[in-house]
């Protein structure tokens, strides 16, 4: 039978080891870094929430790449724990993406919808790019899984960015950005859970 989509998978034990695995983190660590930079800069330019919200989670993707090629080829309790690290980094990001969200509602926001359409057009290519080269990593330990689940959700979010300026556009509002905005802190919140479950579950027969 068939495995379930919400069954955890079996750990890859030799796959963490592989360099393939860490040729795809250090790519995934130039991109993210390098996106962070271009989505926070056109992020405060274009006064999109959306857009400056996408800019943290890349920061946050690169950091948390950069810790697991720390651990990488470390044992399963030390990759365990760097994952735990990196659900609590994904449920902060959430949390402060909410609470700017909810900021903007009451401050007011002006996003502009054609900057937000380029950047989320080029975040997406970058995200599906990052996506597809660990996507055979998948089902791997709680830290390749997370840095998958990001990747995974980071697409989502894109996605999600550009129909944010498509709604800014049609609208001529600012609520489509701060939506989004808030969505893309649910997905932060929901693989924070994913990765903690596992992580803990791994903690626990390490």
């Amino acid at each position: 039978m068939a495995k379930s989509c919400c069954q955890t998978p079996e750990p890859d034990t030799a796959a963490h080891n592989d360099p393939r695995w860490r040729r795809a983190l250090w790519i995934a660590l130039v991109a993210n870094a390098a996106m962070f930079i271009v989505e926070m800069v056109t992020g405060i330019a274009a006064d999109s929430r959306s857009l400056q919200a996408d800019a943290l989670d890349f920061f946050g993707d690169a950091a948390n790449y950069a810790i697991s090629l720390g651990v990488a080829g470390m044992a399963l309790a030390w990759r365990a724990k760097a994952a735990l690290i990196k659900g609590a980094t994904m449920l902060a990001f959430g949390i402060w993406v909410i609470g700017y969200a909810i900021y903007g509602l009451i401050a007011g926001a002006d996003p502009e919808p054609a900057t937000m359409g380029i950047v989320g057009t080029l975040a997406l290519a970058t995200n599906v790019i990052v996506a597809l080269m660990l996507f055979r990593f998948r089902e791997g330990d709680a830290n390749m899984r997370s840095v998958w689940i990001c990747s995974r959700n980071d697409a989502i979010g894109n996605i999600a960015v550009l129909g944010a300026a498509l709604g800014v556009f049609g609208t001529g509002q600012a609520w489509p950005d701060l939506l989004v905005a808030s969505i893309m802190a649910g997905l932060a919140f929901w693989g924070s859970i994913e990765v903690f479950g596992q992580a803990r579950r791994e903690l626990a027969h390490g």
